[in-house]
C-alpha cells in the first residue's frame, strides 16, 4: 500500500528522511515532527510501516505535509528488511535514517547537507547526538558517556579519509541515528538479509570501502531514545531471541570484515570480536534451552582464547542442570 503525493522541488538538492517504523504511534507522531520541521525544507519523508498492528496512516495523514510518502507492509518483513525498503524508495540525493522512537533538531539536515553539497568527495556526514530517555528527557551524563564512549570526544571536526577505524572500530558513526548519506553511491539491492540488526554497521562498512571520505560536526543534533524495547535493551537484557538475533548478524558482519584485505590492518580485532559473538550466541541458546548448539559456539570461541571467563563460565553451565542453569542465566550477561 502507497500514498504517494508529489511536490516541486527547490533549487537545493532533496533529501530523502527514512523512518521506519513498528507499533509506537506516540513516538512516531514526534520522529515525523522533528521531520516536518526541519529548517532544510527540500524533503521527502518516507514513513514505512512493518505491518503494524494498528495502522498509523491516521498518524501520517495528521501532518497534511504533501512531502511525507506513507508505505504499509502487508506482512511484518523484519526489522532490517523494513529499513532497507525504506532506503529504496528513497528519491534524494542525500538520505537519512530516522527511527520512530528519535528525534532531530531542527537544524540537522540544514547543518549537514552543506559540507557534502561543497565536497564530492564526501560520503557520508555525520554528527553527535542526546540521550534521552522514554518521555524525551535529555539524559546529559548518560549523553556524555555516550560521547566518550563511540571517542566522538577525541574526533577532529571535519574530513576523514579513511574512516575505517573511527568507523567500524571506534564505532564513532551513528549511522542509525545521525548521519546523512550521499545516495546512489550505495547498492540497495545487494544488502545481505543476514546482516539483521547490524544494518548500519554493514552500511558504515560500505561506506569505508568506497574510497570517499566522511564529515563530523561534532554538534549533537539527534535524540536518541534509549529504553527498554531497544533491540540494544532487548539483547543485553534477558531476551533469549533477541541475543540470538544480534550475535548472528555480529557473526555474519565480522567474517565478512576478516576477509576483506582492504581492512586487513584490524583483523586481529575482528577476529576477537567475532569470537565474543559466539560467546554471545552460545549464552543466548542457552537461554533457549539448544544446549548442544550453545556449546559448539561456546567451544569454537574458547578453542582460539588462551583464556576468557565469560565463555568458561557459560560453557560450565551447559553441562549443569537445567533448574540451576536457568537461576543462573538470569544475572549473566
Amino acid at each position: 500500500m502507497s500514498l504517494n503525493t508529489e511536490f516541486n522541488l527547490t533549487d537545493s538538492p532533496l533529501v530523502s528522511v527514512v523512518i521506519p517504523t513498528y507499533n509506537r504511534p506516540e513516538y512516531l507522531k514526534q520522529a515525523i515532527a522533528s521531520a516536518v520541521n526541519q529548517t532544510y525544507r527540500n524533503i521527502e519523508i518516507i514513513v514505512s510501516d512493518n505491518c503494524s498492528p494498528e495502522n498509523p496512516q491516521a498518524i501520517v495523514e495528521y501532518f497534511a505535509d504533501p512531502r511525507i510518502r506513507f508505505w504499509r507492509h502487508s506482512e511484518n518483513v523484519g526489522m532490517q528488511g523494513n529499513q532497507i525498503h525504506g532506503f529504496k524508495m528513497a528519491r534524494g540525493k542525500y538520505v537519512a535514517s530516522l527511527h520512530d522512537d528519535d528525534m532531530w533538531k531542527e537544524d540537522f539536515l540544514a547543518k549537514l547537507v552543506p559540507p557534502l553539497e561543497a565536497n564530492s568527495d564526501l560520503i557520508i556526514a555525520f554528527c553527535d547526538q542526546y540521550i534521552i530517555d522514554r518521555y524525551g528527557k535529555i539524559q546529559y551524563d548518560r549523553t556524555e558517556l555516550n560521547t566518550r564512549s563511540y571517542k566522538r570526544d577525541q574526533l577532529a571536526p571535519g574530513t576523514h579519509q579513511p574512516f575505517y577505524k573511527i568507523g567500524l572500530i571506534d564505532k564513532s558513526i551513528p549511522t542509525a541515528a545521525a548521519c546523512l548519506i550521499r545516495n546512489h553511491v550505495i547498492d540497495w539491492e545487494i544488502i545481505p538479509s543476514e546482516i539483521g540488526g547490524m544494518w548500519d554497521l554493514y552500511l558504515t562498512y560500505l561506506c569505508c570501502i568506497s574510497g570517499c571520505s566522511a564529515y563530523y560536526h561534532p554538534e549533537r543534533l539527534t535524540l536518541y531514545r534509549d529504553h527498554h524495547e531497544t533491540e540494544t535493551q532487548l539483547s543485553g537484557n534477558r531476551d533469549a531471541q533477541a541475543k540470538i538475533r544480534k550475535a548472528k548478524s555480529e557473526i555474519f558482519c565480522y567474517q565478512i570484515f576478516i576477509q576483506d584485505s582492504r581492512i586487513k590492518e584490524f583483523k586481529s580485532y575482528f577476529q576477537e570480536k567475532l569470537l565474543e559473538s559466539h560467546t554471545t550466541l552460545g549464552i543466548g541458546l542457552l537461554r533457549n534451552q539448544q544446549t548442544k548448539t550453545a556449546r559448539y559456539h561456546l567451544c569454537r570461541s574458547l578453542k582460539q582464547q588462551k583464556f576468557n571467563f565469560r565463555t568458561i563460565a557459560a560453557l560450565t553451565l551447559s553441562f549443569t542442570p537445567k533448574f540451576l542453569t536457568n537461576q543462573l542465566l538470569r544475572t549473566a550477561r
